[in-house]
């Protein structure tokens, strides 16, 4: 089995290098946006992810879980990952101590928050949000120290390579 977790703040290109890392190793994405409990849910879905999927996909069991319907406000369609499976998983709050223990490889990335906020109100149309989540990923960075957890740290400041959208969560 092949764990990788992509993490960093919101507008920090996730989404787009989950992508580019899943298309070249046919690795299955799970997304973080799927485990969070709504807006307060960073902590939530950070639990789930441990708990919930990587725990159990390391004792050789399937993972079962429901995703959060973002529509509804109530956890929605049921999902499951097999042992073995590849996954790329992406998400703020998927890179803790506990996640950790699970993955292959662990990236982080970063870029400044003038730039993560423009392709966050790029891509959603509304950033009125941001606060909020900011406070929370403020929590999980104290929490668990992700930067220190990578293998990796990239800045995105800049263009991704090929050409593809810098934006995602």
């Amino acid at each position: 089995m092949t764990i990788t977790i992509v993490d960093g703040r919101s507008g920090s290109g996730k989404t787009a290098l989950a992508e580019r890392i899943a298309a070249g190793s046919g690795a299955r994405i799970i997304h973080m946006d799927d485990l969070y409990a709504g807006w307060h849910g960073l902590a939530t879905g950070s639990r789930l992810l441990e708990r919930g999927i990587l725990a159990p996909l390391a004792e050789g069991r399937t993972a079962v879980w429901r995703c959060w319907d973002w529509a509804v406000g109530d956890w929605g369609a049921e999902d499951s990952a097999e042992p073995g499976e590849a996954l790329v998983v992406e998400g703020c709050g998927s890179l803790t101590l506990e996640s950790r223990e699970h993955a292959d490889l662990a990236i982080w990335l970063e870029a400044p928050e003038a730039v993560r906020r423009a392709r966050a109100l790029e891509r959603d149309g509304d950033d009125s949000w941001w606060m909020l989540w900011r406070e929370q990923e403020d929590a999980h960075i104290a929490a668990n120290g992700p930067v220190a957890l990578a293998d990796e740290v990239r800045d995105t400041a800049g263009p991704p390579p090929g050409g593809l959208p810098a934006s995602g969560a």
